[in-house]
């Protein structure tokens, strides 16, 4: 890899998208470990416009998703940050910076999505100043529930998506 990564911590390299990030996200987020909570991640055609769309969240609001890898290694195991997106949920949801993260199936459970995404919201925080942030997580994601908590993050309330999929909204708000 060339350049340098956007963030780094002590296990993590943080690095904006690069279209040569597709197919490996693809791979993270179908695998049926995780698929189980992201609902449909769809063909690789159709997942790249959700890519796209939130790499456009860089040019757009100057904060969007981060391709996660281990320290010194090419592999992509996930993808993490604060972007923005309308999702239809709401004026309280819909047109504010949302989190996410999703960390490959082999490295769940090794605090690494903590790791990040703590990273990412120092960022964050400093450079975009303290705002709220909301993020969606399926309600049986007790793992993702749990980080979400530990990163300031309360429930909002319970939904529907279109493809009749139960999310739970949450928001950071700041002190």
């Amino acid at each position: 890899m060339t350049g340098r990564p956007f963030l780094a911590t002590e296990r993590l390299e943080l690095w904006l998208p690069r279209s040569s990030d597709l197919e490996a996200i693809h791979a993270v987020v179908t695998h049926p470990s995780t698929s189980r909570y992201l609902g449909n991640q769809a063909e690789l055609h159709e997942y790249a416009t959700r890519f796209t769309r939130g790499a456009g969240s860089w040019f757009l609001y100057g904060y969007g998703p981060l391709m996660v890898r281990l320290r010194g290694e090419e592999a992509l195991i996930g993808n993490c940050g604060v972007f923005h997106t309308f999702r239809g949920l709401g004026a309280d949801f819909d047109d504010h910076p949302e989190a996410g993260w999703i960390i490959a199936a082999e490295h769940a459970g090794q605090g690494l999505g903590r790791e990040a995404m703590q990273a990412v919201l120092g960022w964050f925080d400093r450079e975009k100043g303290p705002r709220r942030i909301v993020c969606m997580i399926a309600p049986q994601n007790e793992p993702s529930l749990k980080l979400a908590a530990s990163l300031g993050f309360t429930p909002m309330r319970d939904v529907e998506l279109a493809t009749g999929e139960p999310v739970r909204l949450l928001e950071r708000v700041p002190a």
